[in-house]
């Protein structure tokens, strides 16, 4: 059986810019995707903290160091320059190679700046 798991994550990146006509995709710092894994050009899942919108786009590279999240097309209506969004990358693998597999998961300050990468997610307490 093949699974479909998180391959890698930017954590609460802060949108820089909604270009509605700019060709569609999401333009994400190039070192954070370096850091992240992520891919130019990857289909990427990116969710709105701030009004709960998710929608399907894909990476392009933007200026390495410059913090740059920019919502482009008409992705652009789903999210505003100051939205919090959770960039997700997936990946397909069969079951074992699942059982050791640990995502790439990367946090950002306010300014799309690196703070810390980790390989889990912290256990959720009741």
């Amino acid at each position: 059986m093949q699974l479909n798991i998180l391959k890698a994550k930017i954590h609460r990146a802060t949108v820089t810019h909604a270009e509605l006509h700019y060709e569609g995709s999401c333009a994400i710092d190039g070192r954070l995707l370096d850091i992240s894994g992520i891919r130019e050009y990857e289909q990427v899942h990116i969710f709105n903290v701030n009004n709960g919108q998710r929608f399907v786009t894909y990476a392009i590279r933007g200026e390495e160091g410059s913090g740059i999240i920019s919502v482009n097309g008409a992705a652009a209506h789903r999210a505003q320059p100051g939205d919090l969004v959770i960039i997700c990358a997936y990946g397909t693998c069969d079951e074992a190679e699942a059982a050791n597999y640990k995502p790439t998961l990367v946090y950002v300050d306010r300014h799309n700046l690196l703070t810390h990468t980790n390989l889990s997610i912290p256990k959720q307490a009741a």
